[in-house]
């Protein structure tokens, strides 16, 4: 991104940093300003992966700026890495009636207290299973979800079709070294797979999140 990037006004940055999440506010940044940008196309911003809303807050603002809506897929019952006995459960994410996780209540409540309500459409189902009903064209396509390799090629496969030309796609979790096999060799593979597409070019990097834009059609 150009040292011109767009920033989040201190009150958004600040819904961010205490919202329930894992994006470091650097990553939060620069995923920021590729929104922005992105958002500048006039279509939807989109995000595999919502969890609490931590990152969603970023998003909604960006489309708030540019007058169009973000979107965010969650099946809402966590991924691998957040189930009980796993390094990244939360147990105040847990429904206790159904004995399962369930973040909807926490993103509704983290897009309210932020105001951000109506610049988000929330879309609750398995990624693969909305983009195959998705019809439109989208300017932005974060993936932030599964970090196995079925997962992740299937948020990738699922939804890099519908990006436009000249849009942003946006992978988290990004880590070359196989000592992260778990959190974050799928998402790597992916990102290597956009690129050995041709169809993207590498903007930036920042920490675990590499934004490419699409440059020409594949997949």
């Amino acid at each position: 991104m150009s040292a011109t990037a767009a920033t989040p006004k201190p009150e958004v940055r600040a819904a961010f940093e205490s919202a329930k999440g894992f994006m470091p506010i650097g990553e939060g940044l620069a995923l920021y300003a590729a929104a922005v940008e992105a958002g500048a196309l006039g279509l939807p911003l989109l995000e595999v992966g919502t969890y609490c809303g931590r990152s969603t807050i970023l998003l909604a603002d960006a489309a708030r700026q540019t007058g169009t809506t973000a979107l965010t897929v969650d099946h809402h019952r966590g991924s691998e890495e957040q189930q009980p006995g796993w390094e990244y459960h939360d147990p105040e994410t847990v429904d206790p009636e159904v004995g399962r996780m369930d973040t909807l209540p926490t993103f509704r409540r983290t897009l309210h207290k932020a105001g951000l309500e109506e610049h988000v459409i929330a879309l609750v189902g398995k990624s693969p299973q909305v983009a195959r009903v998705w019809g439109g064209s989208l300017g932005f396509v974060f993936i932030d979800g599964g970090h196995t390799d079925e997962h992740a090629n299937a948020d990738y496969e699922g939804w890099v079709p519908h990006l436009a030309e000249g849009g942003l796609l946006l992978i988290h979790d990004v880590f070359p070294d196989p000592v992260d096999e778990f959190t974050g060799q799928a998402p790597y593979r992916v990102y290597l797979r956009a690129l050995a597409s041709g169809a993207f070019a590498e903007v930036s990097a920042t920490d675990s999140l590499r934004v490419l834009r699409r440059t020409g059609p594949g997949l």
